[in-house]
């Protein structure tokens, strides 16, 4: 067994053990490794971002944060492909960084045959990005829209006009070349649609507000697209 399908073989035995715990010695023993080697290969998957971690106190041992991952793909080098092209794109909207690190990890599991077919699209698939939006407001939108929380923007309009804007957010919405964030404008006392690339700063708070269906409000409330 390679040290690569021992680290895939750990994180499934894990996984199915969870929410028990397993001692790095019963690991051992069923690799037929040192603990020490165990030690180093748990180490490798947290750094790898995967949700193991030690439990100490009597009884303790390592676990697996089955709320926070999944179980692994069996994808056919088309979906792969399919798969990173998809993410590349994501890259430039709402939940970027996630997107980011999806496809680091989905690069890091292609097989070289697949690794080879990706690299042949890499040099024939080109995405034209758009107006780019500013790291932290996407994050504070994200976030927003995820906990329905009230958020606080700074948006400039179509004709160049700024305002401060109080919003109760709905959700994304993808235009034909942009992101939007639909959401209920204390200010206007209305729902409106802010192009993300125009909001130059987005602070997010504490304060709940309802949580509302975006199709619904897309299609009872005439929300504009500008």
């Amino acid at each position: 067994m390679t040290r690569l399908d021992r680290l895939f073989a750990l994180t499934e035995r894990l996984r199915a053990a969870s929410p028990r715990l397993v001692t790095v010695a019963a690991l051992a023993a069923e690799h037929q490794v040192s603990d020490r080697t165990i030690q180093r290969d748990l180490q490798t998957l947290m750094a790898g971002g995967v949700p193991v971690r030690f439990e100490e106190g009597r009884g303790g041992g390592w676990t697996i944060d089955v709320q926070h991952s999944l179980p692994p793909l069996n994808l056919t080098e088309s979906e792969a492909v399919a798969v990173m092209l998809a993410l590349t794109e994501t890259g430039r909207m709402p939940y970027g960084s996630a997107a980011a690190s999806a496809l680091r990890k989905v690069r890091a599991g292609l097989g070289a045959a697949a690794k080879s077919h990706v690299g042949q699209w890499d040099s024939q698939v080109a995405v034209v990005a758009k107006e780019p939006v500013a790291h932290d407001v996407l994050q504070a939108i994200e976030s927003a829209v995820t906990a329905s929380t009230a958020l606080a923007l700074d948006y400039v309009a179509g004709d160049g006009a700024t305002s401060e804007r109080v919003v109760e957010p709905v959700g994304m919405l993808r235009g034909q070349d942009h992101w939007y964030l639909i959401a209920w404008c204390r200010t206007r006392d209305g729902f409106r649609a802010f192009r993300t690339d125009r909001i130059r700063r987005a602070t997010g708070s504490d304060e709940p507000v309802a949580r509302r269906d975006l199709p619904t409000v897309l299609r009872d409330e005439g929300v504009q697209i500008r």
